[in-house]
């Protein structure tokens, strides 16, 4: 991943921060095409999210629905604390837009906490005591007053790009803000 090179190169930590991506979604989902009903093409969407993970060498699966990520966003709050965000927020990445699983879902979310060495029961208790859900907002209130708008969008130091870039944008995003 481009995160990965950047690393190496610059010597950069990552830091990831969440944002309310269509937060209105119930936790059932919503099929796609009733979430962006009238507003886009959704097939060209899907294709160019298709090629971006291609050209990524990111696994993606053919979704049709979308799921509320709060909880998930909550619960990575608190797998970051542990030392396992990273492995924690990829895990849902793969649950997600790979399998297609609901990560609104508590179950699901301690599945997938379980499945990179974090404690289940934990999991569950973390999510029904909603411990984290300042920290979600404060990323919330963060993005809206930077005005991050899309995802992914990458900021370093008062520079940011938005949506998947070639390479050598982030490059350059880090050398003029050096």
């Amino acid at each position: 991943m481009r995160t990965d090179k950047l690393r190496e190169e610059f010597g950069l930590s990552i830091h990831w921060s969440v944002f309310p991506l269509h937060p209105e979604t119930p936790e059932e989902g919503l099929e796609l095409t009733d979430l962006f009903a009238g507003r886009m093409d959704i097939n060209a969407m899907l294709q160019r999210v298709y090629q971006v993970a291609d050209e990524l060498g990111l696994p993606i699966g053919k979704r049709t629905r979308t799921f509320n990520s709060r909880r998930a966003q909550e619960l990575g709050k608190w797998a970051e604390e542990l030392g396992a965000g990273e492995a924690f927020h990829m895990a849902v990445y793969h649950a997600y837009f790979v399998d297609g699983r609901n990560i609104a879902r508590p179950e699901v979310l301690a599945s997938i906490a379980s499945g990179v060495g974090l404690d289940a029961d934990t999991a569950q208790q973390v999510i029904g005591s909603q411990n984290y859900a300042e920290a979600v907002d404060d990323d919330w209130h963060r993005a809206a007053q930077i005005g991050i708008t899309a995802v992914p969008t990458t900021t370093y130091g008062q520079h940011a790009l938005v949506g998947f870039q070639p390479y050598e944008n982030y490059r350059r995003l880090i050398i003029a803000s050096g």
